[in-house]
């Protein structure tokens, strides 16, 4: 029987298996007994201390079967608050406070903090101390104590057979032993009559087992061949009918198949010429081949007029250019003329000032009809150029272009 003690600490579960009752001896041996008393030690237990002893009121006891289990919840609730206090101890030691490590070459060594100071060391002092004593003499023995002898003495006269007759009192005695071992051999004759009955019975019981074993084997191997027939026959009727299913589906697939690809080629076909799959290789070739090479050949003829025309304008740009700043040039010495002329003409002027109104007169007439054909002179390139036909050329050209 198991029993469950409720504790606070978790559920104790005690089981013990049934064993055979060893056989004991009538009498016990001394030295036996001498080996048990000094061994005592080893295998003394306090009873007050054994949790498998029941304490308290026993009503209310709860029992379970032999087979019961202890709770593995508990047993791991049980684990985890061990093992967490292994780790918390752990952790206490290594965040105590330590000495550091001693320098190479020395050690750390013990010392004495309490308030009485004592030497230590690994030998113990010793001193050997004598003392002499006088040599007694030999205590002589002490004589045996007899005490007087005091009363009267008296004596009794006894007859032979008076106080016990051997034979008259051995017979009782000689009867409880003869009866005792009667009887003992009797029990004797009856336990080894009974221990035989008993392995009779054994063998028996062992026989009909034996044959109920074989016959319970016979009947479960031939259950097992019934279950793996039926097994076997089930298996195969699954088999048969997974493989009629099957080939329904099969052929209902097929069938399907068949009345849904009836006008699939034709569209195919048709959806393929849509999208330009199925072509004239003539046409493609005109598309793929000609077609580009004569685009390309355009575009570099285009190229080559754009490139003349435009070598073209730069010429003539810059014939423009160097007209223009050869015109600019020539604006500039006509002006300088003017100047050298004007100042000239001051000069006379303010010379013939002392000669008289009439000379003045023809004078200034004489200067104004040079004045007149120098200036007619000078600004002739202005008004009517070398070459007025390459300058309007140039212009128009310059015009119809832009």
């Amino acid at each position: 029987m198991t029993t469950v003690l409720p504790q606070k600490s978790g559920t104790y579960t005690f089981a013990s298996q049934p064993r055979a009752v060893p056989q004991r001896k009538k009498y016990r041996d001394p030295a036996e007994n001498e080996i048990n008393n000094e061994d005592q030690d080893a295998v003394y237990g306090n009873i007050m201390y054994d949790r498998r002893i029941v304490r308290g009121n026993t009503y209310a006891q709860h029992t379970l079967p032999a087979t019961a289990q202890p709770d593995p919840i508990e047993i791991q609730r049980q684990q985890e608050v061990r093992r967490r206090k292994i780790a918390a101890k752990r952790a206490k030691e290594q965040l105590k406070p330590r000495s550091p490590e001693p320098v190479e070459g020395r050690k750390h060594i013990d010392v004495q903090t309490e308030l009485y100071l004592e030497e230590l060391s690994d030998r113990v002092e010793e001193a050997d101390i004598e003392c002499q004593t006088d040599a007694f003499l030999d205590r002589p023995p002490t004589p045996l104590f007899i005490p007087a002898k005091t009363g009267m003495d008296v004596a009794t006269q006894i007859y032979e057979g008076d106080l016990f007759d051997f034979d008259i009192e051995v017979k009782p005695i000689l009867e409880v032993l003869v009866g005792k071992t009667v009887e003992q051999a009797l029990l004797e004759v009856m336990e080894e009559e009974e221990l035989a009955n008993l392995r009779a019975q054994q063998r028996a019981f062992e026989e009909l087992r034996n044959a109920e074993m074989v016959e319970t084997q016979r009947l479960e191997e031939q259950e097992r061949r019934h279950r793996e027939e039926k097994e076997r026959r089930m298996k195969q009727q699954r088999e048969v009918l997974l493989k009629e299913k099957e080939t329904a589906e099969k052929i209902a697939a097929r069938a399907f198949a068949q009345s849904y690809l009836a006008d699939l080629v034709p569209s195919v076909f048709g959806t393929l010429n849509d999208n330009g799959y199925f072509f004239d290789p003539v046409e493609r070739d005109v598309e793929n081949g000609f077609m580009p090479w004569i685009m390309e050949q355009v575009e570099a003829e285009i190229n080559r007029s754009l490139l003349g025309r435009t070598m073209l304008d730069a010429i003539i740009r810059d014939v423009v250019k160097q007209r223009a700043a050869a015109y600019f040039k020539l604006e500039e010495s006509q002006s300088a003329a003017e100047r050298i002329a004007s100042a000239a003409q001051s000069v006379v002027d303010q010379e013939e000032k002392a000669e008289g109104a009439a000379q003045e007169k023809s004078a200034e007439e004489t200067t104004e009809g040079q004045g007149e054909q120098e200036g007619g002179d000078e600004s002739r390139p202005e008004t009517a150029p070398a070459e007025p036909g390459e300058g309007d050329e140039g212009d128009g050209d310059e015009n119809a272009e832009d």
